[in-house]
């Protein structure tokens, strides 16, 4: 079954998941400093920043996001051009 759509959506569609996932990389994986706390609860501020478990899923995603939207983007031209 052909559906007929316009290519310009799958070229939004592609062009936002590459701009959502270089921020999602770029600004959710940043290295924050750990909440690393004294005996009397108060924080410590000689911490470097470092990525945890979350950043890095922040960052792997991000990539993701960024390979389909170019896998998006590349196959739909290529389709354009086929026909």
């Amino acid at each position: 079954m052909r559906l007929n759509i316009s290519p310009v959506i799958p070229y939004v569609v592609g062009a936002m998941l590459v701009m959502f996932g270089a921020l999602r990389a770029q600004y959710l994986a940043a290295p924050r400093p750990p909440k690393l706390r004294n005996e009397e609860g108060q924080p410590t501020e000689d911490s470097t920043p470092t990525r945890g478990k979350e950043e890095i899923r922040h960052l792997r995603m991000g990539v993701v996001w960024i390979l389909l939207g170019v896998f998006l983007l590349v196959s739909t031209y290529w389709q354009t051009r086929r026909h």
